[in-house]
C-alpha cells in the first residue's frame, strides 16, 4: 500500500466537481499526503483535509505563486500533478487562431511553467506527473490541436526527467483513453458511443478516474524507480486503436434505432 504520509502534494486542475484532478487529490489524501488543490476556480478542500489555491496554469505568475507559496508554508513540495486539459474536438478547418493559442497556452506553455516552478519548490526531490492522453499514440479525427499539444507536454516531461533526475525528481506521464469524467460526460452519455470505444479496449471497458488515480499513486511512491516514462493507463487501448468516425456513427445509429423500437 502506498504511504504518502508527510508528503506535500499539489494537484492542478482539481477545481471541477468530480473531475479527474479531484479524484486524484482524494486518493493522495487517503494515502496520507497533505494536498493543495488548484484550478481557475477556488474549490473548497476541507473534504480532503487540504488547501485550495486559485491558479490559472497559463499565467506564470499564478503558477509561481502556487508553488512558491506551498514551499514557503510547508518547507518544500514533494508531488506535483497537472490534470488540466481542454478536450477540443473540432473539424481541422474550423479551428481558429484563438483556439490554437488557448490550447498551446494551457497544454504546452502551462506545463513548462509548472516544471520551472517545480525546480524551485522540489528541493528534496519528488514526483512530477503530467496527465496526457492515449490519443497521442492512438489518433482520432478532429482532435489535432489537443493531440499535438499533449504530445508536446510529453516531450517536456522526458526532457525534464533526463536533466533533473540527479536532483532526485522523477517525472512521468500518465495517459488515459476515453474516461468517464465530467469532461467526457456528454460524449459517454450518447447511446452507442461508449460501446464503439469499449470494443477497442482489451480489458473490455473504458477507464474511470479511479483507474488513473491508482496509476498516479504508484508513481508517487518513493519506491517507484521510474522516470521519463509514459504510463498507458488505458486498459490496453494503445495495443489497438480508437474507433474511426464511421464506426462511431454506426454504433450510435444502431443504439438509437434500438431505443426507438
Amino acid at each position: 500500500m502506498t504511504d504518502l504520509g508527510g508528503k506535500i502534494a499539489i494537484v492542478i486542475g482539481a477545481a471541477g466537481d468530480h473531475n479527474m484532478g479531484q479524484v486524484i487529490a482524494r486518493a493522495l489524501a487517503a494515502a496520507g499526503a497533505k494536498v493543495i488543490v488548484s484550478g481557475r476556480k477556488r474549490e473548497p478542500a476541507s473534504e480532503i483535509g487540504g488547501e485550495a489555491v486559485t491558479c490559472d496554469l497559463t499565467r506564470r505568475a499564478d503558477v509561481d505563486a502556487l508553488f512558491d507559496g506551498a514551499a514557503a508554508r510547508h518547507g518544500q513540495v514533494d508531488i506535483a500533478i497537472n490534470a488540466t486539459g481542454w478536450g477540443l474536438m473540432k473539424p481541422w478547418a474550423d479551428v481558429t487562431d484563438e483556439d490554437l493559442a488557448t490550447m498551446v497556452a494551457l497544454q504546452f506553455t502551462g506545463v513548462h511553467h509548472m516544471l520551472n516552478a517545480c525546480l524551485r519548490a522540489m528541493t528534496g526531490g519528488g514526483s512530477v506527473i503530467q496527465i496526457s492522453s492515449a490519443t497521442t499514440q492512438c489518433l482520432i479525427h478532429d482532435h489535432a490541436a489537443y493531440i499535438g499539444t499533449k504530445a508536446g507536454s510529453e516531450a517536456l516531461i522526458r526532457c525534464f526527467a533526463n536533466q533533473y533526475g540527479p536532483l532526485g525528481i522523477r517525472a512521468n506521464v500518465v495517459s488515459p483513453g476515453l474516461t468517464a469524467t465530467p469532461m467526457a460526460a456528454a460524449a459517454v452519455a450518447t447511446p452507442g458511443l461508449e460501446a464503439a470505444f469499449a470494443r477497442e479496449y482489451p480489458l473490455g471497458r473504458i477507464g474511470t478516474a479511479d483507474d488513473i488515480a491508482h496509476a498516479v499513486l504508484w508513481l508517487c511512491d518513493d519506491r517507484s524507480f521510474v522516470t521519463g516514462q509514459n504510463i498507458q493507463a488505458n486498459g490496453g487501448l494503445t495495443l489497438r486503436r480508437n474507433p474511426r468516425p464511421e464506426e462511431i456513427a454506426a454504433s450510435v445509429g444502431a443504439a438509437m434505432a434500438a431505443q426507438a423500437q
